[in-house]
């Protein structure tokens, strides 16, 4: 598929056939979606990726989600969860190549705009695109904080790795397109600025 037909055909799927994913396909999928750029090359992303049923049933309950209701992006096959690292980044950037003039070392500096967060934001996208490529569905979603410690928890993700949001992924089934939709996408020339504001 060529990547404009990726990405007009790319949507957050909520509903999925009782089906599971290949395997192959799965791989694919992640193969690509780990070549996403990342600040210093420092590469501080991660994905658990969660496929077998008992798992998905274990993670299910570990968040306060009855496993057994029907339907909605929780009957996908697989879940993959989408990580990042600040201290994978902090000490990338603590190393020589990534020092100001004077030695000052970039990690020990503030971020303003924290390339962990971008990074992984931009391994989400890649992920979401392969899903399409591979004829597949997929959504991106996130849970209550308190969730997340319980999700954290059940999974052992380590307490340097941070979970941003969830991507399901499977074969699509019909569903009703959210009606945020109904809003349109802007025009181009009300969020494209050449040169300067």
């Amino acid at each position: 598929m060529e990547l404009e037909r990726a990405v007009r055909a790319r949507r957050m799927v909520r509903r999925y056939e009782d089906r599971t994913v290949d395997s192959d396909q799965l791989r694919r999928i992640l193969a690509l979606a780990v070549k996403t750029p990342s600040a210093g090359f420092s590469q501080g992303q991660s994905f658990v990726v969660v496929e077998d049923a008992g798992a998905r049933q274990g993670l299910l309950r570990s968040v306060g989600i009855d496993p057994d209701q029907k339907g909605g992006v929780w009957a996908a096959p697989v879940f993959v969860v989408v990580c990042t690292s600040e201290a994978v980044y902090r000490d990338r950037y603590m190393e020589p190549d990534k020092r100001l003039g004077d030695g000052t070392p970039l990690g020990a500096l503030p971020w303003p705009v924290p390339y962990w967060h971008i990074d992984a934001g931009a391994s989400m996208m890649l992920l979401l695109l392969t899903v399409v490529d591979e004829g597949l569905s997929a959504c991106f979603f996130g849970l209550s904080p308190d969730r997340w410690d319980r999700l954290r928890e059940h999974l052992a993700i380590p307490d340097h790795v941070t979970p941003v949001g969830i991507v399901s992924i499977g074969h699509g089934a019909p569903d009703v397109p959210s009606p945020s939709l109904q809003r349109g996408w802007k025009p181009a020339e009300e969020v494209v600025h050449f040169n300067r504001w």
